[in-house]
């Protein structure tokens, strides 16, 4: 019985996935979102399984796992643009496909679970982001997190725009949308991580995925807490998280609370294991 709280987890996080899979095959009607769902749950199932056999590069296999087939596969291979101009794109055509429902389980309702496990294991711009050398940030916190709201309206006119002009080839447009966002979406993130030595930094100030992520993920079930008995109240857990989270405080209300991305390099660092 020990054992399997050990692991237990891992195996309720695949169970979530597979249950998402399952109700979205039959009510589609469409086998992939099985294996699509049965995928990525068992890809970041592993990596926490991996995680508590104390293996270091557990979250970093979950990210290329994921990452990899969001942006090779869906994205490349099967063209599908799975950036927030898709998600518009969709929710404008009334279609309940690809990214509107990669949305609503990862970017919406998911985070009520994860919280910002998926810019912690998923992104795939966070993915590259996360190779660069400034891990943990060295500089306070600016106050630029404007620029992501301005991100996601550019989005919605840019969509909008094409809708209202009843634009002929859409979904070639998409596309070549993705290819087009996803060069900038790195070219502005890595340029971020070297002007502010902080590789999150596209993540803190940009990104646009933030806007839906961070309200749900206040009130997610799966959170970093903190064993006030045994927290000697070092620092260090704060130090080395890359979102400048307080993971000291239990509250709800704690400082960047909604930034957290469940990396566990708190829980890794903590000389007490007190997270």
């Amino acid at each position: 019985m020990k054992h399997f709280k050990k692991y237990f987890s891992p195996i309720l996080i695949f169970l979530v996935f597979e249950a998402v899979g399952v109700t979205l095959w039959l009510s589609k009607d469409n086998p992939f979102y099985l294996f699509n769902f049965s995928y990525i749950g068992l890809s970041v199932s592993l990596g926490f399984f991996l995680f508590i056999r104390k293996y270091k590069h557990a979250r970093r296999l979950v990210q290329l796992l994921v990452g990899l087939y969001m942006l090779v596969y869906l994205g490349l291979i099967c063209r599908e643009n799975m950036q927030i101009e898709g998600f518009w794109y969709y929710l404008f055509a009334g279609v309940f496909e690809a990214a509107t429902i990669h949305y609503a389980v990862a970017k919406i309702f998911g985070p009520l679970i994860f919280g910002r496990g998926w810019c912690g294991y998923a992104c795939w711009t966070a993915m590259v982001l996360d190779f660069l050398p400034y891990k943990t940030p060295v500089q306070p916190r600016k106050k630029l997190e404007w620029l992501r709201y301005a991100a996601v309206a550019a989005s919605l006119v840019f969509v909008g725009a094409l809708f209202l002009a009843k634009v002929g080839n859409i979904e070639r447009i998409m596309f070549w949308s993705f290819i087009i966002g996803n060069i900038a979406y790195y070219a502005i993130g890595v340029a971020l991580a070297f002007v502010f030595q902080d590789n999150r930094a596209f993540c803190k100030y940009i990104c646009p995925i933030t806007v839906f992520l961070k309200p749900m993920s206040y009130f997610s079930l799966f959170r970093i807490k903190c064993d006030k008995t045994k927290c000697v109240s070092c620092g260090k857990c704060e130090r080395v998280c890359p979102m400048d989270v307080d993971v000291t405080d239990n509250s709800i209300k704690r400082k960047n609370g909604t930034e957290c991305i469940l990396c566990m390099e708190c829980v890794n660092n903590c000389p007490k294991g007190a997270l």
